[in-house]
């Protein structure tokens, strides 16, 4: 079966729609705070959230980019917030889909079976290590022999990208393309930069890298 975490401050929707759902045999975990749906989503590993906006802890928001920074489970919102400003940011901050309060049951069903349908994208783990570095793409740190190690936003967008392929090369086009957009692909001298800061903060040797690897003109590879 599906696991299925569905992400909601109300109980009688809660109820809902875990009743719908074991109905249709999917295997249903509950979250009522976005971090108590962060660390099922770390450890259950469902197939598909549901998520709420308005949780009490965290703006819905941030536990979609929380997801994203290491997962690409689908996210289909549901939210009582109806405005198209809204569901651009929920879109743009990496929601598969979404749908306003009240919905539908079997409209909701049928965007689920379609993000299921998906075939799955490469993720990387919720924890890798990087020589003496622990890096925890859940909590969004990276720890060393001396302590936390501050990466900046884009470094931590490469090196998502990296170890959701352990071992294979990603094109450097591709990591240019995810990271800045279709129109930076010929721009290969910002990854070098990048990476070199990168080595300097996770390799052992930084000018003999072992983990953070340069395919000389094709890409780069993360080596376990």
């Amino acid at each position: 079966m599906n696991h299925i975490l569905v992400v909601d401050d109300e109980p009688q929707l809660l109820r809902a729609l875990k009743i719908n759902l074991h109905a249709r045999h999917y295997s249903v975990l509950t979250a009522a705070t976005g971090a108590e749906a962060l660390d099922l989503a770390s450890r259950e590993m469902p197939g598909a959230v549901l998520l709420d906006l308005g949780l009490p802890d965290l703006d819905g928001m941030d536990i979609i980019r929380g997801l994203r920074a290491w997962s690409a489970v689908p996210i289909i919102v549901l939210s009582g917030r109806d405005t198209a400003t809204e569901k651009i940011r929920a879109l743009d901050a990496g929601a598969d889909d979404y749908l306003t309060k009240p919905f539908v049951m079997d409209e909701l069903l049928a965007r689920l079976r379609a993000v299921l349908r998906r075939p799955p994208a490469e993720t990387p783990p919720p924890r890798a290590v990087i020589g003496d570095h622990e890096v925890d793409l859940v909590a969004g740190t990276v720890t060393g022999p001396g302590g936390p190690v501050r990466l900046t936003p884009t470094e931590w967008k490469i090196l998502t990208i990296l170890l959701a392929h352990p071992g294979k090369l990603v094109p450097g086009r591709q990591i240019l393309r995810e990271v800045w957009g279709p129109d930076q692909q010929e721009h290969g001298n910002y990854l070098r930069v990048y990476l070199a800061n990168m080595r300097r903060k996770l390799e052992t040797d930084p000018a003999r890298p072992r983990h953070l690897i340069t395919e000389p003109g094709i890409g780069y590879r993360y080596r376990p």
